[in-house]
């Protein structure tokens, strides 16, 4: 029987594309190829593509880019592959071309995604965000980068909104202080976002709690001025979070993990927002069904002083791992070779490394199973690359 529907022919694959096995018996998997289990989602390794923005959306719609992109990593090995920030509302997006699940009509798109990478035995993830007072601004190829989009172009800059009514940077929006209600209203669409997510067939949902957008506006002392519940104290300024967080459990299958994107510090001297805050936070939000803390850094403030180098932010994966028992952590962040992120592993200071920019040049894991002398599971269609 013959079909002109793309989607109805599928090839049964051999394998789980990235499980690897030892050479010999004689000689360990490298910890980077041993598979993971979170909750019921089982993954062949710990290699991890990070979320990137695309901004090649409209109206929040998933696109045959997303396929296409997405798709790819899920052929070639990979572990889990994120899908970019997928903003919970509209005036959420970064950018009027981002990613989008705030409305029920979203969800076909992206469950084309996540069906093609189900029918080669892959794992995808979801990231939740909502940009907050980062809002409504280029994308970074276009005009300058990061400046504001006024209505004329497609933004909605005075609809921008934050915790408290202080702008990033002079070149973005002044954000409209948000109200109880209004916060109320947010941990709903959260909530709304995750049912979403499951109906789109995604394995793991993530919470997007760093960059400066705004769960960390409301973590941070430097964008959050508040003096009601939701501001001033540590247990305040993570009132947010933590009522997202129930929201999202509420809404997710038990059988399914949930992550949570931090950035361990505002790299800013006068900010507590650091470890040792993330801390106390993490041992809350883990108290609510919180599984794996995705550890980045920065992105608050224009004053921010970045130590950067190899593998920089992997200490506070390792820190949070070791002072929360039970969590599981991500590295992230200037990973580039196998030997790095196997090492990073194989030391116990992260389960899994995730990786952004290195997924953008080449497949990667095929070359890391070379370099860490592993027999890869391939695509049955790919096989003959192998080598």
């Amino acid at each position: 029987m013959t079909t002109t529907d793309p989607t109805a022919f599928r090839v049964a694959q051999k394998g789980v594309p990235g499980a690897a096995t030892a050479k010999s018996a004689d000689t360990p998997l490298p910890p980077l190829f041993r598979p993971l289990s979170l909750r019921g989602v089982d993954l062949p390794n710990r290699i991890s593509v990070s979320p990137m923005c695309m901004y090649s959306s409209q109206d929040g719609f998933a696109t045959d880019f997303h396929l296409v992109h997405v798709g790819q990593f899920a052929v070639r090995g990979v572990g889990l592959t994120m899908i970019e920030a997928t903003a919970v509302a509209p005036e959420g997006r970064i950018s009027p071309q981002d990613l989008g699940i705030w409305k029920d009509e979203h969800v076909a798109g992206l469950k084309r995604v996540t069906d093609f990478v189900h029918s080669v035995n892959g794992k995808v993830a979801i990231q939740l965000a909502h940009a907050g007072r980062k809002a409504s601004t280029y994308p970074l190829f276009l005009k300058d980068g990061r400046s504001l989009v006024p209505e004329s172009d497609g933004g909605w800059p005075a609809q921008v909104v934050g915790p408290s009514p202080v702008q990033w940077s002079d070149y973005m929006a002044q954000p409209h202080e948000l109200t109880v209600a209004e916060i109320q209203r947010l941990v709903r669409d959260f909530g709304e976002a995750a049912r979403r997510s499951e109906l789109a067939g995604f394995d793991v949902v993530e919470i997007h709690g760093a960059h400066g957008y705004l769960i960390h506006q409301f973590l941070s002392p430097l964008s959050n001025h508040r003096t009601d519940a939701y501001g001033g104290s540590l247990e305040n300024r993570a009132r947010f979070l933590t009522e997202v967080v129930a929201a999202v459990r509420a809404n997710w299958p038990e059988t399914k993990p949930v992550f949570l994107r931090l950035s361990c510090t505002d790299w800013v001297e006068s900010s507590s927002w650091d470890i040792q805050e993330v801390t106390e936070v993490v041992k809350l939000v883990a108290a609510l069904g919180v599984d794996v803390v995705d550890c980045s850094t920065g992105g608050n403030h224009p004053s921010q002083q970045i130590k950067y180098g190899p593998g920089f932010q992997v200490t506070y994966a390792d820190q949070l791992k070791r002072a929360v028992p039970g969590i599981h952590t991500i590295a992230v962040g200037a990973i580039t070779t196998p030997e790095q992120a196997n090492t990073v592993v194989a030391e116990g200071q992260a389960d899994i490394v995730m990786m952004a920019r290195p997924f953008l040049r080449d497949s990667w894991v095929a070359h890391a199973a070379n370099a860490l002398d592993v027999d890869l599971v391939y695509l049955n269609q790919y096989e003959r690359g192998r080598l």
